[in-house]
């Protein structure tokens, strides 16, 4: 379905504010209305609006991140994951990565052209060549490696905080996602794995990631970092203490063994 500016049931929609990596709401937690949308954009009268038929959002894109006004507040988009039910997650992820992708599809990559809302789908449409862009999604993979009872956590160089996590990465162009789990935990630990197990997916809006999870035994080799991707490997065993990533996320359902 298209995005559409002015549909007769907007009023009755899902809607969000996405400011960056942040949610607006109105304070205490209690979601927006339509009325708070409209506040909230002749605040921001710039920015990014629109609404999608398909799945009943309306989403503001708060440019004005500096400014929120009283009654309202803003929360990591992480922490409404962790707050709300899954169908709720998905409603905000699908705004936050359709407003990202908004903001960097504004000229066509063939001609030049200015895009356009389509009329047809929730795509961009260029007027003069007809090309049609679509929200990408990059798929990634993300593994949790046991050797009996213990299980392998790494802490990433690029996070400024001591959370320990499981091995992730993108897939490359004509891989299948197995062999990416093969090749991401030998580049970053220099192990060998065996018995992959596919555990599930999750939508991930940083910006626009779908996470396929998965679970693999040690196999063989000695732990050898990528320093410029992993800054430290552990294997932890069942009741030691670790901060892991947040619920909400699908790596806290393989830590957790919630799958």
């Amino acid at each position: 379905m298209p995005f559409i500016s002015n549909p007769c049931n907007i009023k009755t929609s899902s809607c969000f504010a996405v400011s960056e990596k942040d949610l607006v709401l109105k304070s205490g937690g209690i979601p927006l209305n339509y009325d708070d949308i409209l506040f909230l954009r002749r605040l921001s009268p710039d920015s990014d609006f629109f609404f999608e038929d398909n799945f009943s959002i309306c989403v503001l894109d708060f440019s004005d991140s500096e400014n929120v006004p009283e009654g309202f507040e803003k929360i990591p988009l992480r922490q409404f994951f962790a707050e709300n039910d899954e169908k709720s997650g998905f409603l905000a992820a699908r705004s936050r990565a359709i407003i990202e992708w908004r903001k960097v599809n504004i000229f066509c990559a063939s001609c030049g052209s200015a895009l356009f809302d389509s009329t047809k789908f929730s795509a961009k449409e260029c007027p003069d060549c007809k090309k049609i862009y679509f929200p990408r999604i990059e798929p990634c993979v993300i593994v949790l490696v046991r050797r009996g009872e213990e299980m392998l956590l790494v802490r990433h160089t690029y996070r400024n905080q001591n959370t320990f996590a499981c091995i992730a990465g993108f897939m490359e162009a004509g891989e299948s996602a197995e062999q990416a789990v093969y090749r991401e935990v030998f580049e970053e630990t220099g192990l060998k794995i065996k018995n992959l197990q596919y555990k599930g997916s999750q939508g991930w809006p940083y910006p626009d990631q779908l996470m396929l999870a998965f679970t693999a035994d040690y196999e063989s080799g000695e732990l050898k970092l990528q320093k410029e991707e992993i800054a430290e490997a552990v294997w932890f065993k069942p009741g030691d203490k670790l901060e892991t990533p947040k619920p909400g996320s699908v790596a806290y359902r393989l830590i957790h063994n919630l799958f």
